[in-house]
């Protein structure tokens, strides 16, 4: 006897992953937004809630707590959306577009290139950061931990320059490392372009050419 039953069907968890990562961009970036409308205390996870429409609960199902709403906003805020945050730090395309250039004073301009973008998006989080480790253990660490992968990779660059012979004689890695830290700090991008109004090609320029000067050979 033929059996006319349907065949059970398997489970396809597609959509259902693909409405999560939706509702998770739609609180990262609610959040986003009361971060820097109202402050880390002032961004409460109700508000938080209704404005990515959303139960509370769904919040804290969406990062560990307000701090890692704060953290997943920075990390999306770094790779320039929340979807791009969860692909790895080389292969996002500004990255990748250092790392493959072999001829140093391409590599640094292609560097510099990607610093107005990323300070004029990750900028305003940070001070809210900064505002609430004050009196906070937890942001203090978090905020240690983003200046600690932040060296971590730039002595990773300063490396790489040195590998294929760009670095001018005497230079260590150390030392070109603490180089790149401090001309590319967010405390220049805020000096010159929001205190002082350079524009962003301005400000690119003025990497691209002490970053060069100051560690290239002049060969």
């Amino acid at each position: 006897m033929i059996n006319s039953a349907s065949p059970r069907r398997r489970y396809d968890g597609t959509g259902r992953r693909r409405e999560a990562a939706h509702t998770r961009t739609r609180v990262i970036e609610a959040a986003t937004r009361a971060f820097l409308a109202h402050g880390y205390a002032g961004a409460t996870i109700p508000r938080i809630a209704a404005a990515a429409g959303v139960a509370v609960e769904t919040v804290y199902r969406s990062a560990a707590g307000k701090a890692g709403l704060l953290e997943a906003a920075v990390q999306a805020a770094l790779a320039g959306g929340v979807a791009r945050a969860d692909v790895d730090v080389d292969e996002r395309p500004a990255i990748r577009a250092v790392i493959v250039e072999t001829d140093p004073r391409r590599q640094l301009a292609a560097y510099a290139a990607s610093q107005p973008g990323v300070w004029s998006r990750v900028g305003p989080l940070l001070r809210v950061l900064d505002a609430a480790a004050a009196s906070d253990e937890a942001l203090q660490a978090l905020r240690d931990q983003h200046a600690e992968f932040r060296l971590t990779g730039l002595r990773r660059f300063a490396a790489l320059l040195a590998e294929r012979g760009g670095l001018r004689p005497g230079l260590t890695v150390d030392r070109a490392t603490d180089i790149i830290w401090t001309v590319c700090a967010q405390a220049n991008y805020d000096s010159l372009v929001r205190a002082r109004g350079w524009s962003h090609d301005e400000y690119r320029a003025w990497l691209t050419d002490t970053l060069t000067a100051h560690l290239l050979t002049t060969a």
